[in-house]
């Protein structure tokens, strides 16, 4: 089991913190800069659309940086995938703190903006990535393992961008939509549904080198959005694909 720096100097222990407060500004400021940028046909959709399209396109924002970001991390230290505990990069640090500032500003912006259903799943997401990610942050301890869950944002770049196709109104024939949904559902089953699958078996086989409150916190949070993500994953196979072939028949 790694052990926990006994000595953590100040600069180290606000280094985390600021970079996610940082992280949570930038996030808003390019929320605000969205607005000159929205297309017509969403602004006449009313407010609502408005919002969901510049909370959409700041989550596409995010998702590229840190999937790509999160495949460098371990290209540029490949030490850190021995030991995902306690090896760990000033890189992939400054990642995970600038995704827990992400992910407070996206709860809070869902929690004054879109107090509908779908943005409540969303929230108990968001809650859960805050409080794992935030113990690593603040402890430097499991950060690969933080890393390794970002990796699922490589998928989360075509989420957010059939999304933004769908609020925009572009056809499901298109060829620019079927383009993305191949590349979602594949991206979905290699960068969400087998990573989060090996991170549960990697918990499963590292129980004792993990404190029973961060394996509790590891395991209900993995919990929560392995359920959440099966359940987005026939939702977008039966709406790209299943019921898709449905309508082409009856045409």
């Amino acid at each position: 089991m790694a052990d926990i720096p006994s000595e953590i100097d100040v600069k180290s222990e606000i280094y985390g913190p600021v970079a996610s407060a940082v992280s949570f500004v930038g996030f808003a400021l390019t929320h605000v800069l969205l607005r000159p940028l929205t297309p017509a046909s969403v602004l006449k959709s009313g407010a609502q659309t408005t919002w969901k399209w510049r909370n959409t396109c700041n989550s596409l924002v995010h998702s590229i940086l840190t999937g790509v970001w999160a495949m460098l991390c371990f290209y540029w230290h490949p030490k850190m995938a021995e030991d995902l505990i306690g090896t760990h990069s000033t890189s992939s640090h400054l990642l995970v703190s600038v995704s827990v500032g992400y992910f407070i500003y996206d709860f809070m912006d869902m929690l004054l903006n879109h107090r509908k259903r779908s943005s409540y799943e969303l929230m108990i997401h968001h809650f859960f990535v805050v409080l794992c990610f935030g113990l690593s942050m603040l402890t430097r301890l499991y950060i690969g393992y933080s890393v390794v869950a970002l990796l699922v944002e490589v998928n989360s770049i075509f989420l957010h961008t059939r999304q933004l196709m769908i609020i925009q109104g572009s056809p499901r024939q298109h060829s620019g939509y079927r383009l993305n949904a191949l590349l979602n559902i594949g991206t979905f089953l290699i960068f969400r549904i087998l990573t989060l699958g090996w991170m549960t078996r990697w918990l499963v086989v590292h129980r004792e080198e993990v404190p029973v409150f961060a394996y509790t916190l590891g395991s209900v949070g993995l919990a929560v959005i392995v359920l959440m993500s099966i359940v987005l994953f026939f939702r977008i196979l039966d709406a790209d694909f299943i019921s898709k072939k449905a309508r082409n028949k009856k045409e």
